[in-house]
């Protein structure tokens, strides 16, 4: 693992926010389902900081920028793939928000950062968007291929997506995962057309239910390197050039099934209970809406 400054600001002066809870040999050799959209390892994680100039919190010493991106390239998540109605279902309103900035999508070209399976991409498509994506894991993108959805392997990095131009961008739960968040936003800002939109989604540090539970936050993991506040992700969206829009909280659809193993990540007695009460109930297969108000969304545009 290597020290690392600020994103934001670029300061080395920093405190510690939560000490690091990850076992010694996991800091070393991290295990790979750690690092699944899915992984239920909640409260496990590196030290993370506050920056004493700007207030940025970030996890602080992190992995090599190759370890994180062979990390990403290995994941496997079939528990995604079970849960992809909730995923559809979220992705169509946020879709649907982001559209009362960006107007309709036909004609035009779109780009999801970290695609993963490409639910987002094929929300997109169908909405009239020429939309693609680009993610790093090989098992993803075969399973994005799968559906003939058009998912390439890789980062923004690569050069079949660093040669095209894009109307929008979106990085739905992403920013959070890569080594330096304001060089990705940058190299958004490079791809997107004159007047084009970025989405970015996230978890917000300084909400409400974060400052509430402090450690026992679900979102401290091993995986979230970076952790934002609607604040911070607006200062470094304007750094790198973009106008910032709108920002605010957004949920998401969760099956009820899938909630009770996200519970027993927490607790598993609890999560069984949870399981056979939807499952005795007939509901297990719902999908209901939840915003607890620690997810956000920034809408950014690059000027003309």
């Amino acid at each position: 693992m290597k020290n690392v400054c600020c994103n934001l600001c670029g300061s080395d002066d920093w405190r510690v926010r939560y000490p690091a809870t990850l076992p010694t040999d996991n800091q070393d050799q991290p295990d790979v389902r750690a690092f699944r959209c899915t992984s239920a390892g909640y409260g496990f994680h590196a030290q993370i900081v506050q920056c004493n100039q700007c207030g940025y919190v970030y996890a602080n010493p992190v992995w090599d920028d190759e370890e994180l991106l062979a990390l990403y390239g290995a994941v496997e998540d079939e528990t995604y793939v079970v849960e992809r109605q909730g995923r559809r279902l979220t992705f169509n309103k946020h879709l649907q928000d982001f559209e009362k900035h960006t107007g309709s999508g036909a004609g035009r070209k779109m780009l999801d950062v970290g695609a993963y399976i490409g639910v987002f991409v094929e929300v997109a498509r169908e909405a009239g968007w020429d939309a693609y994506g680009v993610e790093p894991s090989t098992w993803a993108v075969q399973e994005a291929q799968r559906h003939n959805l058009p998912i390439m392997q890789g980062t923004l990095d690569t050069p079949e997506v660093a040669a095209m131009r894009f109307d929008a961008v979106t990085m739905w739960d992403v920013i959070e995962h890569v080594s330096d968040p304001q060089g990705e936003l940058r190299k958004a800002f490079g791809v997107l057309n004159s007047g084009g939109y970025i989405a970015v989604h996230t978890m917000d540090i300084e909400s409400r239910m974060a400052k509430l539970m402090g450690e026992r936050w679900p979102w401290l993991m091993a995986m979230h390197i970076h952790y934002f506040s609607q604040q911070t992700l607006a200062a470094m969206l304007e750094r790198v050039g973009f106008e910032v829009l709108w920002s605010g909280a957004q949920g998401r659809y969760i099956r009820l099934n899938y909630l009770s193993s996200r519970i027993g990540g927490f607790n598993a007695t609890a999560g069984r209970l949870a399981e056979r009460a939807f499952r005795g109930l007939g509901v297990a297969e719902r999908a209901v809406p939840i915003n607890l108000g620690d997810l956000f969304t920034v809408y950014a545009r690059k000027p003309y």
